[in-house]
């Protein structure tokens, strides 16, 4: 989480307040994610892999369309 909040920070220019608290019970140790089972699966690829240009991706289309998907309510 660390990484994308730094990621988000950098791209947007905004800082983000983080509450850091002691590990829940349950809590993995690790995450990883990966999209490797749905493209041996499916044959799909995600279109951007690099957390940067993801992030700035989405802050794009946010800056575009401050009201979400205003045209379909």
């Amino acid at each position: 989480m660390r990484e994308v909040i730094e990621t988000a920070c950098a791209v947007t220019g905004v800082r983000i307040p983080v509450k850091t608290g002691p590990r829940r019970a349950g809590d993995p140790a690790v995450l990883i994610a990966s999209s490797g089972r749905i493209t041996a699966e499916l044959g799909w690829r995600p279109q951007l892999q690099d957390l940067r240009l993801i992030i700035e991706s989405a802050w794009r289309w946010m800056a575009a369309h401050p009201d979400g998907y205003a045209e379909i309510r």
